[in-house]
């Protein structure tokens, strides 16, 4: 062999040297596939939880998970009407008597429940605690509400008659009596906060929901250009319930979603189903649509503006929603019927 044919030999397996070495350091810089990591329902807030995370590996992952549910928790030890201890507890046994100072996050959670009652003309309200109450006493004696005692309890109903205090960050109430429930709004701010956990804990993309209150952000699961979300059909039975049958599947990037309704929740009383949600103008349960969808930037507003166009019926809800930047509407109308009607612009958020 000669020398000039050693030199090309040489020269070649030095190429292919530096050619496999090059693929190997490409290969080890290559960032690893994400991975996707489901909790599972837990049950949480009176409701029941999920969180699905896509993140750079399964120990970020789960961080991500577990900061995600911490969050749920510390809202719900807040904010809870059915706790005496929680913040909100404390404020319905004592502020009718003196100013009960609260966190930051209880404070801003109230302001933005009055913005939302003020620009409702009261159909969102948090104040509607006394007729919750009332209407819980009613199921268990299986007996409507005299108009005496609806009379009396929305005395002690209206968002104006809270008195908020920025400075010191305290409540206090104008009227004996009264009681907040932050039903209305709590599990869709405590859906914010996971997300936000989430997104500081290292997700790439991520999905909350706490009962129907939703948030999607960023990457979404393997396979798919959307976060996917299927609206619940409200004309079915207990069976085809548990199956979850949809009448219709929404497409985000990052995106709120709530769904307020009675096929879910509702009491009955005297043979009859009434709305979980009331009225707190009229003190009736809400029966004018069979569920209420809205879409928005965030699930604070979602969960408050649900629970507005759910009382306000089909007419005065779409025009309120209409009227509202980057929020859309999808609304049901009561059997026999169940009729769909939406916002102009929520057919971009349905999946063909």
């Amino acid at each position: 062999m000669s020398t000039e044919f050693r030199k090309i030999l040489f020269g070649i397996f030095l190429g292919v040297i530096l050619i496999v070495a090059v693929c190997l350091l490409i290969a080890r810089n290559k960032p690893a596939s994400p991975v996707e990591i489901d909790s599972g329902y837990r049950e949480v807030m009176g409701t029941f939880a999920r969180v699905l995370v896509v993140a750079p590996n399964k120990g970020t992952a789960q961080k991500c998970i577990d900061a995600a549910f911490e969050q749920l928790q510390q809202v719900d030890k807040s904010m809870s009407a059915h706790d005496p201890q929680s913040e909100i507890g404390t404020v319905n046994r004592l502020a009718s008597k003196e100013p009960v100072k609260v966190s930051e996050s209880t404070f801003d959670v109230l302001e933005r429940s009055v913005h939302f009652s003020r620009l409702s003309n009261g159909a969102f309200d948090v104040t509607v605690g006394p007729l919750v109450e009332l209407w819980r006493h009613a199921q268990d004696a299986n007996r409507i509400p005299t108009d005496a005692a609806l009379k009396q309890t929305l005395s002690k109903v209206g968002f104006e008659k809270l008195i908020l205090d920025a400075n010191e960050k305290t409540i206090r109430f104008a009227v004996d009596g009264m009681k907040l429930d932050l039903g209305g709004i709590a599990k869709g701010y405590a859906v914010d906060m996971a997300v936000e956990a989430m997104k500081a804990a290292g997700a790439r993309g991520g999905m909350v929901d706490a009962g129907g209150n939703i948030r999607c952000f960023g990457t979404p699961p393997k396979e798919k250009t959307h976060w996917l979300i299927g609206l619940q059909d409200p004309n079915v039975t207990d069976e085809q319930m548990k199956a979850d049958r949809t009448i219709l599947t929404l497409k985000f990037t990052d995106n709120a979603v709530a769904t307020s309704g009675d096929y879910r929740r509702f009491v009955v009383i005297g043979g009859r189903r009434h709305s979980h949600i009331i009225n707190p103008v009229a003190g009736q349960s809400s029966e004018s649509l069979a569920s209420v969808t809205i879409i928005c930037p965030n699930a604070t507003d979602a969960d408050a503006l649900a629970t507005a166009v759910t009382v306000m019926g089909k007419e005065k809800g779409l025009a309120f929603i209409e009227r509202m930047p980057d929020v859309e509407a999808i609304l049901i109308t009561p059997a026999p019927d169940f009729k769909r009607t939406q916002t102009a612009g929520a057919e971009k958020y349905i999946k063909k």
